[in-house]
C-alpha cells in the first residue's frame, strides 16, 4: 500500500510534512481503559491549557500555521477548521469530546498531546487510483486536487448520497473515493473506524522549521502505543512509519 502527495499541493505548501503510521493487526473491538484515560487526561491539559492562556484556539500559535496553510491552498479557515483546531475549540468551550472507539481514541489522544491534526482511516478500505482492487496490496491514500470524477460521503450519510468536492479542492482521496474534504476538515463515512476495523493509517500532518519535532515524537508516541496496547490475542501488531515531504512524496508500506 502507498500515502502520496502530489506535486500540486507542495507547489502550495513547500513545507508541508506528514508523518505516516500505518498499523496493522488491531483488535477496536475492546476496551483499553489506558487509551481511554490517554483521551481524558490529555483533553483536561487542553482545557486547562485554554482556560489560563485565555486564547481561542484559532489564535493559538500552534494552529496559526494551518490557518495560513488552509488559505494558501485556498480554503477559508473561518468557514473550515484543521482537525487538530476543531477538536481544541471544542474541549475549550467545554462540549467535552466522548470516546469513540480505542483507534479514534488513541489518535485524538496523540492530536491533543501535541496539537497536531491527525486523521484515522481504514486501510483496507482503500483502494487502486482506478478504484479497484479495495485492500489489496497496491491500493492508497492520496493528498491531491479533487476532479470531477470525486465523491464525498458524508459522515453518517446513508450509502449512495454523496456530495462532489469542488474541482481543485485538496482532499485526501483513495480512487475517486474523497476521505477528508478541505485537507484536514472533515473525514467521510468511507473508511471510518469501526469495531471491525483491523488495519489503519494515521497521517500527522505538519510543517518542516515549524513542528517536524512532534510529527516525529507523535509518531513514536503511536508505535510505543501500538505495541504496548493494541494486539489480538496471540497475535502482535505491526507498524510501519514513514515521512513524506516534498523531496519524497510518496511511502509504501
Amino acid at each position: 500500500m502507498y500515502y502520496e502527495v502530489s506535486k500540486e499541493v507542495f507547489d502550495k505548501l513547500p513545507d508541508f510534512v506528514v508523518g505516516v503510521v500505518a498499523v496493522t493487526g488491531i483488535n477496536n473491538s475492546k476496551e483499553y481503559p489506558a487509551i481511554e484515560k490517554m483521551l481524558e487526561d490529555n483533553s483536561n491539559k487542553v482545557i486547562e491549557y485554554f482556560a489560563e492562556s485565555g486564547n481561542k484556539a484559532k489564535n493559538d500559535p500552534c494552529v496559526v500555521p494551518y490557518r495560513e496553510a488552509f488559505r494558501a491552498i485556498g480554503i477559508n479557515p473561518n468557514r473550515y477548521a484543521c482537525a487538530a483546531e476543531a477538536l481544541m475549540d471544542r474541549l475549550a468551550k467545554g462540549k467535552g469530546l466522548p470516546s469513540i472507539n480505542p483507534a479514534v481514541d488513541l489518535g485524538n489522544a496523540i492530536s491533543l498531546k501535541y496539537k497536531l491534526p491527525i486523521g484515522a482511516h481504514d486501510m483496507y478500505s482503500f483502494v487502486r487510483p482506478d478504484g479497484t482492487g479495495r485492500g489489496s496490496e497496491d491500493a492508497g491514500l492520496e493528498v491531491r486536487p479533487a476532479t470531477a470524477e470525486d465523491t464525498f460521503r458524508p459522515f453518517g450519510a446513508p450509502e449512495g448520497e454523496f456530495d462532489n468536492p469542488e474541482e481543485g479542492e485538496i482532499v485526501y482521496v483513495s480512487g475517486h473515493e474523497v476521505r477528508t474534504r478541505r485537507w484536514t476538515w472533515r473525514q467521510s463515512e468511507v473508511g471510518k473506524m469501526t469495531e471491525k476495523t483491523s488495519a489503519v493509517l494515521y497521517p500527522i500532518d505538519g510543517f518542516e522549521g515549524f513542528n517536524r519535532a512532534d510529527v516525529e515524537k507523535a509518531m513514536k508516541d503511536f508505535t510505543e502505543m501500538v505495541a504496548n496496547y493494541f494486539a489480538q490475542s496471540g497475535r502482535s501488531c505491526t507498524v510501519a512509519t514513514g515521512i513524506v515531504d516534498k523531496d519524497h512524496p510518496r511511502f509504501e508500506f
